[in-house]
């Protein structure tokens, strides 16, 4: 790691501590004595120091060191400079114009529930109601199993062991919970006092909402770790515990950490995050009694193997459905914290920037991290913010004024993808989180934050037949193959029925359908490059038309910080620092999973830290990413990627075949 690199993450640490003033001294020091003003960490440089103006009340000087990048001969420098000047200038205005507070003067304002979420009671009841009749349903299968010569008594002890499972599972919990929250992140038990002393409103917050909602305080831990993070647990609200990480106060500032313990309050109020820890251990025995069923099958004869393979089918098929149903009570509920966090502190825009400020912790702490977080994985359903998705808020926060960071929620707001990838997360995507949390904002008469009124206004005049016509050609597309095999039957069978050929001619048009879907969805996943122009991942990021199927050719530029899955040595995917923000890139070796093998175990180490020119497809999920075409280093090592191989081979080798073989049935 470069020296130049090492004092400018110290003065980015300064200014994530808030110390604005340190944080402008390290960097003005850094930029008089830099020579080359056209390096990437000059104008990394340039770019903090702007924003540390800004916090420090010097914005003068920020307005004229905008300027001066705006005239740089860098396009990315100059466009991001326009954008400062463009925010500067806006805040400037505002401060005439608008009268508009940030926050409410009074909280416990009542504010209406906006339409993103459904009824918390319903969802937690209909959770639980199912997750129940399916434990239930195969504890009576395996008894059934295990003593089907008396099914009357079978029934009554599955009956029995169901109700006092879970009222185990109910009771004790919680406790487990405290013993692995002990064994694996070392939490440290903790008085309102020391709370106080790093957030002084939390401890206000944390008094009033207990006094009038007439709780214990909950049980308060902190786990040093700078994942940023904050969860609940627990099974009766009078011995919740609530648990917040290090980096919560790190990253962000008082008033944003009070709003993030009046939502994991919001949860106690509830009774949600009792739910969850019932329904968690609900959805785990499903799976345990798969694993048992599957184990009992291989030992008994040949009707109980029959029977506990139909268990084992039926528990695995519960597991699936169990887990969807908890990620969409998780989603439920985070909604309804939100909205109870803007309510009783009348401050959503602060609860708005904490859930931006969280992302960005997550992804700076995952950066050069060796592996990854055992806290951020391990409370990823429990916790105030899903980590997959922190890559695109948190890149945007690092670089981006507000106004373009608002631009990067499009995709989750309005894209139709957004909609289906969010059905396996265990959080609303950041962008609708945020868009309720205006609605909040602007029921109190605030100013929203992110400047989300005017986004919002933009997403609403997006060509929806583009956004809706892209979206069902992506669902076609993943479908092609089979499409491909439809129609090859078809034409098959047609060629049957006019005594064409003999019935297995269909064989032979089935592979050439197979064949001929494949290559369609490689040519429009894979496009070529031949007009490919050089992008920035921040630009890419704010297209609310982006998909995960359609690449997008691009090129970029940066330094690999590091492998894509931290703490796995052999992983072939890797971490790129671009000018305006991170992104993964995926390689594929034309070997298949042994070529990545060998690429991650003998080529990333070498490749680390080098500085590279990409060229790839773009994709946007809930995480964005680069399918890798080619990367080539500044000393000349070029690295090929054949993500299309396959495709192209198994479409062309299917036709092929069915060509080969079509004479042979005729």
């Amino acid at each position: 790691m470069s020296p130049q690199f090492e004092l400018l993450q110290t003065a980015i640490e300064a200014y994530q501590q808030q110390r604005y003033h340190e944080a402008v001294k390290i960097l003005e020091n850094y930029c008089n004595s830099s020579i080359d003003h056209n390096n990437k960490y000059y104008l990394q440089a340039q770019f903090w120091l702007i924003k540390a103006y800004q916090k420090s009340n010097q914005k003068q000087q920020a307005i004229a060191l905008a300027k001066q990048l705006a005239t740089h001969p860098n396009s990315e420098a100059q466009k991001w400079a326009k954008l400062a000047l463009e925010s500067l200038n806006s805040q400037s205005q505002s401060r005439i114009t608008h009268s508009k507070p940030k926050r409410a003067a009074q909280a416990g304002i009542k504010l209406a529930m906006t339409s993103v979420a459904s009824n918390l009671a319903l969802a937690s009841g209909v959770t639980i109601t199912l997750l129940l009749g399916m434990v239930f349903v195969l504890f009576l299968a395996l008894t059934f199993i295990l003593s089907s010569d008396d099914p009357v008594n079978g029934l009554n002890i599955a009956i029995a062991g169901t109700l006092l499972f879970n009222i185990a599972a109910f009771f004790l919990s919680p406790l487990l919970m405290d013993l692995m929250q002990n064994w694996l992140y070392h939490t440290r038990w903790v008085s309102l006092a020391e709370v106080q002393r790093y957030s002084p409103e939390t401890a206000k917050i944390i008094q009033r909402i207990c006094a009038q909602q007439k709780l214990q305080q909950p049980r308060l831990g902190i786990i040093d770790d700078q994942n940023p993070t904050a969860f609940t647990y627990g099974s009766l609200p009078n011995t919740a515990r609530l648990v917040v990480s290090q980096g919560l106060f790190t990253y962000l500032e008082d008033e944003e950490i009070a709003t993030v313990y009046a939502h994991e309050l919001g949860h106690i109020v509830h009774w949600d995050f009792a739910v969850m820890t019932l329904a968690s251990t609900l959805v785990q025995i499903t799976y345990l009694i798969y694993t048992f069923a599957r184990r009992v099958g291989r030992s008994g004869g040949e009707k109980v193997k029959n029977a506990a393979g139909t268990a084992a089918a039926v528990a695995y098929v519960f597991y699936i459905v169990g887990t969807y149903l908890l990620l969409y009570l998780s989603r439920t509920r985070e909604y309804f914290a939100d909205h109870f966090a803007a309510e009783t502190t009348g401050n959503p825009n602060a609860l708005s920037r904490a859930l931006v400020k969280i992302a960005y912790g997550i992804l700076e702490e995952s950066k050069h991290a060796a592996e990854p977080s055992r806290l951020i994985e391990g409370t990823r359903a429990l916790g105030i913010y899903d980590a997959k998705a922190a890559t695109a808020t948190g890149t945007a926060y690092r670089i981006a004024p507000p106004q373009q960071l608002g631009r990067v929620f499009l995709w989750d707001m309005f894209n139709p993808w957004g909609w289906f990838m969010e059905l396996s997360s265990t959080h609303p995507l950041t962008g609708k989180r945020i868009r309720a949390l205006s609605n909040y904002a602007e029921q109190l008469g605030l100013e929203t934050e992110f400047d989300l009124s005017r986004v919002i206004a933009e997403g609403k005049s997006l060509d929806k037949k583009k956004l809706y016509g892209n979206f069902a050609l992506d669902v076609l597309l993943y479908a092609a193959q089979a499409i491909g095999i439809f129609g090859g039957l078809i034409v098959g069978l047609f060629l049957v029925s006019a005594e064409v050929a003999s019935g297995t001619v269909i064989l032979a048009t089935v592979l050439i359908g197979f064949g001929i879907g494949t290559l369609i969805k490689a040519a429009v996943m894979f496009p070529n490059f031949q007009f490919t122009a050089s992008s920035d991942v921040l630009t890419l990021m704010s297209d609310p038309y982006a998909s995960p199927l359609r690449g997008k050719p691009i090129r970029l530029q940066g330094e690999l910080i590091g492998r894509g899955d931290a703490g796995y040595q052999f992983g072939s995917d890797l971490k790129l620092q671009a000018r305006t923000g991170m992104i993964y890139l995926r390689y594929a070796s034309r070997f298949g999973s042994l070529g990545n093998f060998f690429f991650g175990m003998n080529r990333v180490k070498n490749l680390i830290g080098s500085s590279v020119s990409t060229v790839g497809w773009f994709r946007r999920g809930v995480m964005p990413w680069l399918d890798l075409a080619q990367l080539r280093t500044d000393a000349g090592t070029v690295v090929n990627s054949y993500h299309r191989f396959w495709l192209y081979f198994t479409g062309t080798g299917a036709i092929i075949l069915g060509v080969l073989v079509l004479p042979m049935l005729t």
